[in-house]
Order: C-alpha cells, then structure tokens, then sequence
C-alpha cells in the first residue's frame, strides 16, 4: 500500500482495537503448518502486531519485520512485542516498494492487505521479489460480497452496500477473496494452493464484539467518506448503526464472514 492509495477503514481506536484482536491461530490457520524456528518473515500490513508477534514466536530465532503504510499503528505493535517478549522489527514501508533487498525472506505474509491496494497483482510481484526460491507468500482477504448473516435486516443490507460502493471508489476490491488465486497467477505464481476458511460470530460475546464494533466504526472513515461522496447522510449512518445493535441483542444472532487464502511458492 502506498500514500496514493485509500485505506477504507482508517485508524481510528475502534478499528485498531478490532485488528489487534486478530491472531496467527483465527487469521493465518493455513500458513502455520509450514512455520518452523529459523525461518525469516516479513509481514505486510501488520497493523498493531497481533498476528506478526505470535507467527515470530513460531519461527524464532529467525528474523521477522512488520511494515506498515503509517506509523499510526506501529507504537501498540511494538508493546505487544515487548509484552510477549518476542523479537520483531516494526517499520513504515510501501508495499508496492519494499525497502528490503531481494530473497530476503523465507515467508511473505499479508492478511486483509490486498483488498485494500488499488494494484494487488504488483504488491504480490514485490512480495515475491523479497522472497527467496522456494519460499512461500502467503495471503488472506475476506469477501464481502459473500458476507451472510441471520437474522435479515435492511439496516445490515444498507452496511454491506454502502461498504463495498466506498471501497469500490477508492479503487479497492472488498471482495478480494474470491480473487486471490487469479491475482497470484496474474503476478507470476506458478505454484499456488489455494484455500478459503471463515469467521462466524454468533455467540454473545463475539456479537458484542462484531456488531458493537460496526456499529461505532460506521462512523469512522468509512462513514466519513460516505458522507462526503454523498452516499449516506448521518441519519442513514445512525440507522446503520442501530441494525448492529439490534443484531448483537437478538439471541439468534450468526454471521459468517468468508475469506479467500493462497500460499504461492516463490
């Protein structure tokens, strides 16, 4: 990702907050078989760290670097590091342009990074570029176009729509899942495995989570960008906001969020 490009989401506390409750375990199940101590890792978009601490843990004493495009989440990644006392380096870097020479890595991981970049296929070209022969870029993405919740809601149907119409106009791809392995044969993978594995969120707790997430950060940057394309007003925003609550309450709350996942060998 580089400064030209749009981030949907922002750095608000909410959305950092959300990130920071991802782990290697919940967001990167299909790399963890080829982790072993020594391998050296880049992960790109690593946002405040959660899974780039617990997939250094794994390839201890290799070396491991989280970049991002700002410094804005970097601070937090770098406490969790040292609360975890694991070694890893946090730096502000373009993933269309690494800083990092070629091979220099033995995994290239990103997770919710590539729907996100106006031009995934060559963020996976430099991502291969950093990656020595043999080694393994590894990615996730979601596919919201696939989301799928019960109970029906107009309000959450409103959500959705209005998400991926401001994530189309900033030039990403909020249904990047279904893509990856089209993207990875685009960039020059010749070997890739691809998979696909789901969130679902249907306890209480993981409904105050999910939906007490969405329904603050409607009006962070993604309800912000609405409001000044014309898209929403606040009103619509707050009903928006409502459906989630109403969600998180109701019992038989479910929602299933699918992702899309490769690992391409280098």
């Amino acid at each position: 990702m580089t400064a030209d490009d749009v981030y949907t989401h922002g750095h608000s506390e909410v959305v950092v907050s959300s990130h920071a409750a991802r782990t290697a375990a919940n967001s990167a199940a299909h790399l963890l078989p080829l982790l072993r101590p020594g391998l050296d890792l880049l992960d790109v978009g690593c946002g405040p760290g959660s899974i780039t601490v617990d997939l250094a843990a794994m390839v201890a004493p290799g070396r491991v670097r989280g970049i991002e495009i700002t410094e804005a989440p970097l601070a937090q990644a770098r406490d969790t590091a040292a609360q975890r006392g694991v070694d890893v380096e946090f730096a502000v870097d373009d993933a269309y342009r690494l800083t990092d020479p070629d091979d220099s890595y033995d995994v290239t991981h990103a997770h919710q990074v590539l729907q996100h970049l106006s031009d995934p296929v060559a963020a996976l070209r430099e991502m291969r570029r950093v990656t020595r022969p043999g080694g393994v870029v590894a990615v996730r993405d979601a596919d919201y176009a696939a989301f799928t919740w019960w109970p029906a809601d107009e309000r959450l149907d409103a959500w959705l729509e209005l998400y991926r119409t401001v994530a189309h106009g900033n030039d990403a791809e909020p249904d990047a899942g279904r893509r990856l392995l089209a993207w990875a044969h685009e960039a020059g993978f010749t070997e890739v495995t691809p998979s696909a594995s789901v969130w679902c969120h249907a306890t209480p707790e993981a409904r105050a989570a999910w939906g007490g997430m969405w329904a603050e950060r409607i009006h962070s940057a993604v309800g912000e960008m609405a409001i000044e394309r014309g898209l929403a007003s606040a009103s619509d925003l707050d009903d928006i906001a409502q459906g989630w609550r109403d969600w998180v309450a109701d019992p038989d709350g479910w929602i299933m969020i699918p992702h899309g996942e490769v690992l391409a060998r280098a």
